[in-house]
Order: structure tokens, then C-alpha cells, then sequence
């Protein structure tokens, strides 16, 4: 069903995202290459001290690229989710009126259910419910399942579509997870937690600035069908893009001569 969602929703007006929650990154050395010039090579301190943790909260709509994110302390339920509802708010408060008539209550009840089929861990949809405007891919934490925060998802229009356990690769936040660190820390030491905000929540914009849209399948999928088959442990992601992600217009990288050049 989740995956049935990646290619389906966005075709039937419904909105897709994805949320998870990255980390904690410590404010510490960060391993891996890093862009310097020639002959200058990046030293890290064999001493330092440890700066605290950050994690990243992140809402990801694959169709478009776009991010939003906010680099935390803590990410209890009390932020989690007064975020996740602030962003939903804003961002489906700028949606347009849906141009057809409402449906019936009986149908809508109906097309909320379509999207509980095949799901591990359904749940009981409220006896009141809004029309379907949005599908939201969560990992199955007992914190994502909490009553009040089911409840108000369903009040607003969108379905919760839960992981399986085991089932992280489904969710497309993660990938995106992965680019906008490793393009904020890999190789770099940031000294406070408000470097690595600083870091993760520019990374976010310049992202943002030229976003790449992901899709689903492509020959990681092809790969787990086959390693489904042959009941090997699953693992990557499904999503995939029709260009190279795409980088900021002033990101420079490393020639094979060891020079700079930004494009």
C-alpha cells in the first residue's frame, strides 16, 4: 500500500509527504572528505570536546523535492508534534478549495478506508471525517500513534500510513536525510550544537533553493524483488530521480588534479 501510495497519490490530487526524525549528530570531528585547496589538506584536533547532539526533524514531499526541517535539541512528542502540526497547517492552509462538490459522507468514509488495506497496523478511523487531502509516511512509533495526534491528522485530512517493522526503507525521508547531512557535516567539526543548526538548517536551503523531485521504483526496486525472491534480507531505498540530484550553483567540488571549481 505504501508503495502503491509513492505512485498513485500525487496522480489523484492527494499530497504525499514523508517525516522522520534524524540522529542525534554529535558536535564533534565529522569523518569523510572535505573541499580544500591544493596542497592544504583539512587537519582535525585529536582532542576536543563534546558539544551536545542535535537531531533533525524533517517533513519531505517527494513529488516536488521540497523540505522543511528544523534542527533540535530534543525531539520528544511535546516538539515533534506541535511542528509536524504547524507545518501541515501552513502548508495545506495554502491548498486550493477542491473544485467538485463534496462527497457524501459514506464515500469519503470509503476512500479513507482504500488507503488502510494491506496496512499491518490499521486503526480505527474517527465517525466524523474531512476529505482525504494528504498521505503522511511514518515510521511505526508508539509516539506516531498517540490518540491526540491521530486524531487531529484525521481532522485535518490526512491519513497516517504507518511503516512495518523492518519497513524503514519505505519511507523517503531518510534518503533525503542522508543527502542534507552528509552535505552539512561529512568531513567538517563543528564545536556547539548551534554549529550543527546552523550547518543542517542552511544545507535545508539551499536544497530547497533547487530541489529535486524523487520517485519510486527504479532498479533498487527491481533488486528487492529479486532479493525478496530469494528471501535475502531487504535494504536501500525505492526512491530514484531522472537527473543527478542536483547541487547549489556555488558548490564547489574536487577535481581529479586536487583544484577547486565551483559550478
Amino acid at each position: 500500500m505504501i508503495e502503491g501510495a509513492y505512485t498513485l497519490a500525487e496522480r489523484l490530487g492527494l499530497l504525499l509527504f514523508c517525516q522522520d526524525e534524524a540522529g542525534p549528530y554529535q558536535a564533534i570531528p565529522q569523518p569523510g572528505p572535505s573541499w580544500q585547496p591544493t596542497g592544504e589538506p583539512a587537519r582535525q584536533p585529536h582532542e576536543w570536546v563534546r558539544g551536545g547532539t542535535v537531531k533533525l526533524l524533517t517533513l519531505f514531499r517527494p513529488a516536488t523535492g521540497q523540505v522543511w526541517a528544523e534542527p533540535v535539541e530534543h525531539a520528544p512528542n511535546a516538539v515533534l508534534h506541535p511542528w509536524l502540526q504547524g507545518q501541515l497547517t501552513a502548508i495545506l492552509g495554502d491548498l486550493p478549495a477542491p473544485p467538485t462538490p463534496p462527497l457524501d459522507a459514506e464515500t469519503t468514509r470509503a476512500v479513507w478506508a482504500v488507503w488502510q488495506a494491506g496496512l499491518t497496523q490499521p486503526f480505527t478511523l474517527p465517525a466524523q471525517l474531512p476529505p482525504l487531502r494528504a498521505l503522511l509516511v511514518w515510521d511505526n512509533l508508539a509516539g506516531h500513534k498517540t490518540p491526540e495526534m491521530v486524531l487531529w491528522l484525521c481532522a485535518h485530512g490526512v491519513m497516517p500510513l504507518y511503516t512495518p517493522l523492518g519497513g524503514s526503507w519505505l519511507n523517503l525521508a531518510e534518503s533525503i536525510q542522508r543527502i542534507v547531512v552528509r552535505r552539512a557535516l561529512v568531513g567538517q567539526h563543528p564545536e556547539s550544537t548551534q554549529d550543527l543548526k546552523d550547518w543542517l538548517g542552511a544545507t535545508v536551503r539551499g536544497w530547497n533553493a533547487l530541489p529535486t523531485p524523487f520517485e519510486w521504483g527504479g532498479k533498487r526496486a527491481a533488486r528487492r524483488e529479486r532479493a525478496w525472491a530469494r528471501r535475502h534480507a531487504l535494504g536501500g531505498s525505492g526512491g530514484y530521480t531522472r537527473n543527478p540530484v542536483r547541487r547549489c550553483r556555488h558548490t564547489p567540488y574536487l577535481r581529479k588534479n586536487g583544484s577547486i571549481r565551483a559550478i
